[in-house]
């Protein structure tokens, strides 16, 4: 179709993957135009960016994060918003927050993108997609889809949009292992999707810093305090604001003894992976209940000193 994006031709590449995506040659969203397409300015600043929005999962929630005040878990956009009315001047910069825990692809674009729309940022972070490869069906398609439809919409706007290519679980856990085929079509989906339209993307396949283990909470699905901090640096770079200095590694710790790794696991099964499962057999999300802590625009003041 006319204007259509290109994300086929990257699927197509990938072994043992199903395809058959009519991304921007299907239904409009929100009745704009399908064949949408906003060329890359490469002379966007900094200082354009006064209305950044974040919408996802937990990712963007912050999940596992230190607590606020307000009893909500910081994460990296807040560290992010920070940064940016840092380098803003005068009072800063305004700063919304949609994200909400176990959210899909098609929940995230259906529920937050016409609310950040609404707000018309002039960036707006799209971090979502693993919760769809961790579920039993995953459909490819629908999801790269769904995706290209949310940015289509937000890049209607005018503002910039930053999406994410997630890194490969199996270098870390043989269970997570399992959708490592999964999310690496997926990420296929959002390089395309991003060079059609323009976007930034961040990108952590294949980065070793990701494999440290006090970057990763308990659960072993969400960042530590450590790890939203180099998220938050990934973002900065990707937006060419800081440097890639998050990408090397730390040195390698020594392995705990094998009964202590085994205890982990244990206590990772019982108290996560368990729980998790039994979520999903219910029909039941971690979001069901969650408010968005941001959904109007809050003010973020230069930081003193």
């Amino acid at each position: 179709m006319p204007g259509g994006v290109s994300v086929v031709a990257a699927l197509r590449a990938l072994p043992k993957v199903g395809f058959g995506l009519a991304v921007a040659g299907g239904e409009a969203f929100d009745g704009q135009a399908a064949s949408y397409c906003v060329p890359v300015d490469d002379e966007r600043t900094v200082m354009r960016w006064r209305r950044f929005a974040a919408i996802g999962d937990s990712f963007t929630e912050g999940m596992c994060d230190d607590l606020r005040p307000d009893g909500r878990y910081r994460g990296w956009a807040d560290l992010v918003a920070q940064r940016l009315a840092n380098l803003a001047d005068g009072d800063g910069i305004r700063y919304a927050n949609l994200a909400i825990r176990g959210r899909l692809v098609r929940q995230v674009v259906d529920e937050q993108v016409p609310q950040a729309v609404v707000l018309q940022p002039d960036l707006t972070s799209l971090a979502v997609g693993v919760n769809d490869t961790l579920r039993r069906r995953f459909d490819l398609d629908a999801t790269a889809t769904a995706l290209e439809q949310g940015v289509r919409a937000l890049r209607a706007g005018g503002g910039d949009v930053l999406v994410f290519a997630f890194g490969d679980p199996s270098r870390r856990s043989r269970v997570l292992g399992s959708i490592r085929d999964r999310i690496r079509a997926y990420n296929a989906a959002v390089d395309a999707i991003a060079d059609h339209y323009g976007c930034y993307v961040v990108r952590y396949w294949d980065v070793a810093a990701m494999d440290d283990d006090a970057l990763w909470a308990d659960d072993r699905l969400h960042l530590s305090p450590q790890g939203h901090r180099l998220a938050a640096d990934s973002v900065l770079e990707a937006l060419g604001l800081g440097s890639a200095q998050w990408r090397t590694p730390v040195l390698p710790q020594r392995l705990p003894p094998v009964h202590q790794r085994a205890r982990g696991h244990a206590r990772w099964l019982t108290g996560h992976a368990g729980p998790w499962v039994a979520r999903r057999m219910r029909g039941e999300s971690s979001g069901d209940g969650i408010a968005p802590k941001h959904p109007e625009w809050v003010a973020i003041r230069p930081a003193a000193g």
